[in-house]
């Protein structure tokens, strides 16, 4: 880890883009607390367009998507557009084979952070969960970085082409068991209100019908090979919607974020010609992405190539707002929060989980308080509770900001 100062100064002599850090701060900042102050105000009533907005920070159950559910492909993203500005100066320092040796180490350490995360080995064997959003991080990092070490940017479009339209083929024609192994499905298909691990898979191994072409919950390829390969606790009890082969295209979101970072990167163009690219490539993916769902459903919880897509498309839109808001246009004064949990995105992320802002902001502003907010209006102490939350968090972030503290892996 590193607590030495990095510079958030614009695209200069550092190379580190200011926007960049904002933008991996306005992601976080919706994990972190933005997210819970949002379904609250929706649940109190008010408008429609606060219900609307409130509504884009709830998961879809498994098609389609909203706001929150491009909140994690935007961070892998960001991740693949830092590479580029990481590991071009490493590459320049140490060579191809440091830059390699520092990938793997990074890997290796974020994927251990991930696990320590979900509970480390606090619990027996088949219950520590091996798959989860940092390890996702970090099987996707690693992949990226070793790919952008080792090949050129056209090789490394072919290669996400290739991802994307492989991962396409094989849920679209490879058969599968016509069965769905899904959390609800499998008790009503034995009539067993909770059943075994053996009984699933005896359901399994029983059913002798094929199948092509299957997106529903535990009735897809995906799901399949996590009920089948995938070790340990699955989130879903029977596959994990950060599971094994969907990995594959997560890699692909960062490789598009790699290609992000190039065209931020390159001396030739000026800031104008970038927030064009910037917004054509965004517009240009969401729509191929919606007409790619037409045929293969835009899905995060299996990270569909169409999903892929239009998320890569709304972080480059993002990407393009940001950077002509923060570094063409200098407007810097709003969205000092956002850096300053940007620069520690990964930092916060675990102390959510072993400090709790929620837990603790319930001793400040539970009990009493709340009651006394409730009685005012419905939900209005909750809503207390998730606001002191996410001011602790900026809090913390804003200590570690100000005093030059920028742990990393």
């Amino acid at each position: 880890m590193s607590t030495a100062p990095t510079p958030a100064a614009g695209a200069g002599s550092s190379g580190r883009l200011v926007s960049l850090d904002a933008l991996r701060g306005f992601d976080m900042f919706w994990i972190l607390g933005g997210d819970a102050v949002m379904q609250i105000l929706g649940a109190m009533g008010g408008n429609g367009p606060l219900r609307f907005l409130a509504h884009q920070f709830d998961h879809k159950a498994w098609e389609g998507y909203v706001f929150y559910d491009l909140i994690f492909p935007l961070f892998v993203f960001i991740v693949g557009a830092s590479i580029v500005f990481s590991l071009s100066k490493l590459v320049e320092r140490e060579g191809r084979a440091g830059a390699v040796k520092r990938v793997l180490l990074r890997g290796a350490l974020l994927y251990a952070v991930g696990l320590f995360y979900s509970g480390g080995v606090s619990t027996l064997w088949p219950d520590i969960r091996l798959l989860g959003v940092l390890p996702r991080i970090a099987l996707a990092y690693t992949a990226a970085g070793l790919l952008f070490c080792c090949f050129k940017p056209r090789a490394l479009a072919g290669i996400a082409a290739a991802i994307l339209v492989g991962y396409w083929a094989l849920l679209a024609l490879v058969p599968i068991r016509d069965v769905q192994i899904e959390r609800d499905a499998v008790p009503r298909a034995l009539g067993v209100a909770k059943p075994t691990l053996a009984q699933a898979q005896a359901l399994y191994e029983g059913t002798t019908a094929r199948a092509t072409g299957g997106y529903e919950p535990g009735r897809n390829l995906a799901n399949h090979l996590d009920f089948l390969y995938l070790p340990g606790r699955k989130y879903d009890l029977y596959y994990d919607p950060e599971g094994l082969l969907s990995t594959l295209p997560a890699v692909a979101t960062c490789l598009l974020g790699v290609f992000a970072g190039l065209l931020l990167r390159r001396p030739d163009f000026d800031e104008r010609k970038k927030l064009l690219w910037l917004v054509a490539g965004g517009a240009a993916a969401v729509v191929l992405g919606h007409l790619w769902g037409l045929q293969f459903p835009i899905i995060k919880k299996i990270w569909t190539s169409s999903y892929v897509l239009v998320a890569a498309g709304w972080s480059l839109l993002l990407l393009a707002a940001f950077y002509w808001a923060v570094d063409i246009r200098k407007w810097r004064g709003w969205c000092g929060p956002f850096i300053w949990v940007g620069m520690n995105a990964i930092t916060l992320y675990v102390a959510s989980n072993l400090l709790g802002y929620r837990r603790i902001s319930a001793r400040l502003a539970g009990g009493d308080v709340k009651a006394f907010f409730d009685g005012l209006a419905p939900r209005l102490g909750d809503l207390g509770i998730a606001v002191v939350g996410t001011l602790l968090m900026l809090w913390l972030a804003r200590f570690l900001y100000q005093r030059q503290i920028f742990l990393r892996l």
